[in-house]
């Protein structure tokens, strides 16, 4: 278990360009896979979890060419006309890649088993699952057909109306998968807005999803091939924003950042917080916004965080909660008991581990009250095998007085293998 040792620089300081965003990532290489034509993609992060998409879809017989430059490939779509793989298909360690895949599956004429390493194996499939044998589709799998591996044998889907339990891109993005193969239309209601690169992918490649308030409806069809240069990931570019708002000393800019209005909740909330970040050249490419951010040091104060603004901000509570030990009075995270069934239960965890820095907290069912003390402290801490939980706890200890020691560092290279690089570079010792 690879172990850090983090201390707490003078200064904060640089300009960085971000892995590309791994939401995108997966939905660019998923629907050019299966569309008319050829596209180059640019961007992509090197990540594991993007990695298992890739490896699944050659498993599939998509041609995927790497071009110059490590983030640069080309994807020779099969017009939704994949061929049956001879072995099992491992999503690692990527709930997206399982979730998004399952859809797509669904709708090709073969056997198909999705597996991961033992935490993936443990999240729950059920929201995906019902709707997808809804539609027809033959899906089985552990505990209920609730847990992976996911034996499923697709073909003939047809059209459905599925209202959402809760707001999910992913669960959302294998019924679009899904109906973009079946007979007839689609309807998807939501209880809440969450992240839409899927219905932006699918209509710039010419498909059809008229939106009604928070109803979708998708129309079946072919898709045409498109090149994507794909924005920096706003997930990993959370990390330096708190890290710099936080600090007394730092100014950091962040270069093409995605500015989906899905996914920038973290900015929303920060700027609730008194962050001082300011959002420069705008542009939109491909269909997605983008822009460059510029994070500085900034005076916080507590926010209540809940309702319609967790699924926006899901992935950032374990920063965010890092923010709220350095702000002044209680915060209050609720409605966030989907962090309970990621790769760990990041409610949990997180408090745990922010308790051992001497964070003030209390754990609720569905999220946490974080008493603001203005200040943590050095201690050991551990990842618990989460990307984002370590990355948060590293910049905990950038913030931190003393040393800051993190057993299972190695977990960020999930979604970020040059995290600690460019950690390292930020720093002004």
């Amino acid at each position: 278990m690879a172990r850090r040792r983090i201390k707490r620089p003078k200064r904060i300081e640089g300009v960085l360009s971000l892995p590309g965003d791994k939401s995108i990532s997966h939905r660019a290489l998923i629907l050019n896979a299966v569309a008319r034509g050829s596209a180059e993609l640019c961007g992509l992060p090197s990540g594991a979890d993007v990695a298992a998409t890739r490896r699944i879809l050659k498993g599939l017989g998509v041609k995927i060419v790497p071009l110059d430059g490590s983030d640069r490939v080309a994807v020779h779509g099969r017009n939704w006309s994949l061929r049956e793989s001879g072995g099992i298909l491992n999503a690692g360690n990527s709930g997206s890649t399982t979730r998004l895949l399952a859809g797509l599956l669904a709708g090709q004429p073969f056997l198909s088993v999705l597996t991961g390493d033992a935490s993936l194996r443990s999240r729950p499939m059920a929201r995906v699952v019902g709707p997808l044998k809804a539609m027809g589709a033959c899906v089985m799998g552990r505990a209920g057909d609730s847990l992976a591996p996911l034996v499923i044998r697709g073909g003939s889907l047809r059209g459905i109306e599925h209202t959402l339990p809760v707001a999910s891109a992913q669960v959302k993005s294998s019924i679009i998968l899904a109906a973009l193969q079946a007979t007839g239309d689609t309807v998807i209601r939501q209880p809440a807005s969450s992240r839409d690169h899927t219905e932006r992918m699918v209509e710039a490649m010419g498909g059809t999803i008229k939106q009604d308030g928070l109803a979708l409806t998708v129309k079946p069809g072919s898709l045409q091939a498109v090149d994507i240069n794909i924005p920096g990931d706003i997930s990993s570019a959370a990390f330096w924003l708190v890290a710099a708002v936080c600090h007394p000393n730092a100014r950091v800019r962040l270069r093409n950042v995605g500015m989906n209005p899905g996914r920038t909740g973290i900015l929303d909330v920060l700027k609730d917080m008194g962050a001082n970040i300011s959002v420069e050249g705008r542009s939109m490419v491909g269909g997605e916004p983008r822009a460059d951010l510029v994070a500085e040091s900034s005076p916080l104060r507590a926010v209540d965080i809940g309702g319609e603004t967790i699924p926006r901000v899901l992935d950032e509570i374990p920063v965010l909660a890092v923010a709220a030990c350095l702000a002044k009075g209680s915060t209050t995270i609720r409605d966030a008991q989907e962090l309970r069934v990621k790769e760990s239960d990041r409610i949990s965890a997180t408090l745990a581990e922010l308790s051992r820095l001497g964070a003030f907290v209390e754990e609720r069912p569905d999220g946490m009250v974080i008493h603001g003390s203005g200040e943590l402290k050095g201690g050991t801490v551990r990842s618990h095998g989460d990307h984002r939980l370590a990355m948060a706890l590293a910049v905990a200890g950038m913030l931190a007085g003393g040393e800051t020691i993190l057993d299972g560092s190695q977990a960020a290279s999930v979604s970020y293998p040059q995290f600690w690089e460019r950690l390292d570079t930020l720093r002004d010792n």
